[in-house]
Formats: structure tokens, sequence, C-alpha cells
């Protein structure tokens, strides 16, 4: 049986390329506000983050995903981020 191809994302924080599977897709969108897309077919300017709390906390020092879909937003979000990461342990 031939093997089924594995999507691949990279991780705005890590640079790292990972499975879609271990990441979470944060999404801008049309009017430019932030939410989490767990389906990651949410319309917009989509970014991906590591589902790992060292990574979270990176990305909030250095606000690379808030540069990366070129919006800020606030504490919500990342909490959000934290509660999904947390659920999946």
């Amino acid at each position: 049986m031939k093997q089924r191809k594995i999507p691949l994302r990279k991780c705005v924080v890590t640079n790292e390329r990972l499975p879609k599977s271990e990441l979470l897709r944060v999404v801008r969108n049309q009017d430019n506000v932030a939410q989490v897309d767990l389906t990651g077919k949410v319309n917009g300017r989509g970014a991906y983050i590591k589902k790992d709390l060292k990574v979270l906390e990176l990305a909030k020092k250095t606000k690379k995903l808030e540069r990366h879909l070129e919006i800020s937003f606030d504490e919500s979000i990342y909490q959000e981020i934290e509660q999904i990461i947390n659920d999946e342990k």
C-alpha cells in the first residue's frame, strides 16, 4: 500500500517544519481580529505555532506571532492557546 503524504507546516516561532497535527493555527480575519482556528479551514491569514508552552512563552516575549499576522492582540488569545495546549496533554 502507498503511504499517505503528511502535510508539513512551519512554526513561525521556532521555524521547525512539523506535521499539521502538532501545530495550532491562529488566523487574522478580514476584520483584523485574531482567532484560534481548530479546524484549519477558517478564511484569513494564518500562522502556525507549535503546541508547546515553552514556544508559547517565547511567542509572547518576542511577539513573533503578532508580527507575522501584522496585528496586535490582547492576552486573551494567548490564554486561549494555553488552554488548548493544556487540554491536549
